[in-house]
């Protein structure tokens, strides 16, 4: 009987493994639904990665099956196996591929970043050249000249650290930007343009959002994991996040950095409606706030007396009990 050509054993056998590969990455349901722009680009590659893991998988572990059940160690037979002491261009071969596999990931996470805004867009420095009134022409500024920058630049000079958007979206203003401000343990939002402050963020859907955010304290993490955004909070040092929501509902915002004791209970949520929903979500915290203005506090600069104040009625204590828990 003629026995099939390795070569075509190995083409058959590739196939298989790419089809599986590429089947298992299409249908898996590891990751959340995708509410915002980036969340197609970042599943992409996610998609990528995970159909070469399949197929590495597959490939190592159908190797190490099929010599170990085709070698074993047969009954009666206590022969030594054949001295092989090495196979360089085997050796080359299993080296180069996933050298080539981690510099094609690696230009297209660059890609993908870029295309979420991780890179501000080119804006070169515009220097005014000076014109000699004489003879015409435009002479270079002199070193002891201070160079004219355009607004633009200066802008771009101080850019925030973080997600800016699509390079059509940094060339202009955002729809809705909200202050994010982490501390101990909690997300305060602040709405500038309407002089609103509050515990969870309300967003339109479609709109262009930018979060300008800041750490009251230590290192935190903004974190929408149907957003495919996460973005540190840094004391010291503004961040930022701009993207546009796709879908409505109601998604957690979660701090990833461990930033003390109650780490994990530093939660809230975001809540994608409709642009007429959001309309009158504003007018209510307008006419609410207005009247009763919202003050954040760090619960960790209050004493425990002043702490438990606003929940004396719901504990059941009085003020002289919050006075020995004070000493």
């Amino acid at each position: 009987m003629q026995q099939i050509p390795v070569s075509l054993l190995t083409l058959v056998a590739g196939a298989l493994v790419t089809i599986v590969g590429i089947w298992v990455s299409q249908t898996h349901n590891l990751l959340p639904i995708q509410a915002s722009e980036q969340a197609p680009l970042v599943d992409g590659f996610f998609n990528v990665m995970f159909a070469i893991a399949i197929a590495l998988f597959l490939i190592v572990e159908g190797t190490i099956l099929y010599f170990a059940i085709h070698f074993r160690q047969r009954k009666g037979d206590n022969t030594d196996g054949p001295p092989i002491e090495g196979n360089v261009p085997l050796e080359i071969f299993w080296t180069a591929i996933p050298t080539l596999i981690v510099f094609a990931l690696g230009i297209y996470s660059v890609d993908v970043y870029k295309q979420m805004g991780g890179f501000p867009s080119a804006n070169p420095a515009i220097i005014e050249t000076q014109n000699n009134s004489d003879s015409g022409s435009a002479i270079a500024a002199t070193i002891s000249e201070a160079p004219t920058i355009s607004s633009d630049t200066a802008q771009s000079v101080n850019q925030k650290i973080g997600i800016k958007g699509s390079p059509a979206q940094q060339n202009q203003a955002a729809e809705v930007t909200v202050d994010v401000t982490g501390m101990q343990y909690a997300w305060i939002f602040n709405y500038p343009e309407d002089n609103i402050t509050s515990g969870e963020l309300h967003i339109p859907i479609g709109a262009d959002i930018q979060l300008n955010i800041a750490a009251k304290d230590v290192i935190h993490s903004f974190w929408v994991p149907q957003f495919r955004l996460k973005q540190d909070a840094i004391p010291g040092i503004a961040t930022e996040l701009r993207f546009v929501a796709t879908r409505l509902g109601t998604y957690p915002i979660v701090c990833t950095e461990l930033c003390g004791g109650y780490h994990g209970s530093m939660r809230s949520q975001v809540i994608v409606e409709t642009p007429e929903e959001y309309q009158s979500w504003l007018q209510e915290n307008r006419i609410a706030q207005k009247s009763s203005p919202t003050i954040a506090v760090n619960p960790v600069e209050l004493s425990p007396s002043a702490y438990l104040a606003a929940y004396s009625s719901d504990i059941g204590i009085n003020s002289d009990t919050l006075t020995q828990l004070q000493k």
